[in-house]
């Protein structure tokens, strides 16, 4: 009589996730709004992207948007529905410009994300590079990590909004500038970020994902598009990077372009 045995490999722990997903990444190309802070916590951004709406219509073009986004919470979403129109882009600029004002208001009740100070400061002393990919203005974004003495963290790489608003995620042009300025490949690469357009944009650029969700709306959104690994706090994330410590990070190598 034989017995039939199946060997099954044990099932890594969301730690031991965290330690390959660290050992393996020379560049983090961090989402802002979310996993660096929360950029409209003092400036509701339900009350932006109503202002938008208005601004749109008193140019005439209210009826370009459908009822939900007439009555969305999300700025980016009218942005979307701009483009989609196809206006040309001295609409799309003004409108730009008007959410990139919104956006450097709400900069003065911003509420840091927990744990993201120190885990971006962390990495940044191990030698990992760091890049902000986002679909905010660079303008907002550095005003931001200024403020936060943590605009030598990141230097020049922060790529985000302008006036092309086709580029915006899940496009996956700004992770390519981010790549193609850190001469880091795909493979290298962590993007860590709280919304299936991240998700996607990451996928499109073969980069891998980490999402990033404050509470369970925004995990079942990211795992409903198929986003694998997600935490809710960036500590468990600052713990495994600090188990690494100095000398540990891997050493950058050269790259071909991306495009």
């Amino acid at each position: 009589m034989t017995s039939d045995t199946t060997r099954t490999e044990p099932v890594a722990s969301p730690t031991d996730r965290l330690r390959r997903l660290v050992a393996r990444t020379e560049v983090v190309l961090w989402d802002f709004d979310g996993p660096i802070c929360r950029l409209f916590s003092g400036h509701p951004a339900p009350g932006v992207a109503g202002g938008l709406v208005d601004w749109l219509e008193t140019r005439g073009l209210r009826g370009l948007l459908t009822e939900a986004e007439r009555h969305t919470a999300d700025p980016q979403v009218v942005l979307r529905a701009v483009d989609r129109a196809g206006l040309g882009r001295g609409v799309a600029a003004e409108l730009e410009e008007r959410l990139t004002q919104e956006e450097l208001r709400a900069t003065a009740t911003a509420m840091p994300t927990a744990w993201a100070d120190p885990l971006i400061r962390t990495w940044t002393a191990l030698g990992v590079r760091l890049a902000v990919a986002s679909n905010n203005s660079p303008r907002v974004i550095g005003a931001y990590l200024a403020g936060r003495g943590l605009a030598d963290c990141f230097g020049p790489h922060i790529y985000g909004r302008d006036a092309a608003l086709h580029r915006l995620k899940p496009d996956p042009y700004h992770l390519h500038r981010a790549l193609n300025a850190l001469t880091a490949a795909p493979a290298a690469a962590l993007l860590i970020g709280d919304s299936p357009v991240d998700h996607e944009a990451a996928r499109r650029a073969g980069v891998t994902f980490l999402g990033y969700a404050r509470n369970a709306r925004k995990a079942r959104l990211l795992a409903d598009a198929g986003a694998r690994d997600v935490i809710g706090s960036l500590e468990p994330l600052l713990r495994v990077v600090r188990e690494r410590g100095p000398g540990s990070a891997p050493r950058p190598q050269q790259h071909l372009p991306h495009h």
